[in-house]
């Protein structure tokens, strides 16, 4: 009987997490709308998600300002006013320092 418990207790658990983990992405395409991704203008630790060499995968945790890797939401168009990067011009910069 308590083995029963326990395992129907982790099974809970795990079905817990898969909706929050949904709710919270459903979160995040909500957030996105109307807004377009920029890239080099996120101060140290204020960048929206992860980066494009890969060096992180979350929100928060780029080391240096205005890494062209690391990224932004802000309002649709404005990027470029911000001095921001595409994701393609950020991909074209990061992959030239690489080499």
């Amino acid at each position: 009987m308590n083995h029963r418990l326990v395992v129907s207790s982790a099974l809970a658990s795990v079905m817990a997490l898969g909706l929050v983990s949904g709710a919270a992405s459903q979160a995040m395409k909500d957030d996105s709308k109307g807004k377009d991704k920029c890239f080099g203008i996120a101060k140290a630790g204020q960048n929206d998600c992860a980066n494009l060499s890969g060096t992180h995968s979350c929100a928060g945790l780029t080391k240096a300002d205005n890494s062209p890797d690391d990224w932004k939401y802000v309002a649709k168009g404005t990027c470029k006013s911000m001095k921001g990067l595409s994701a393609e011009e950020a991909k074209a910069r990061v992959g030239a320092k690489k080499s």
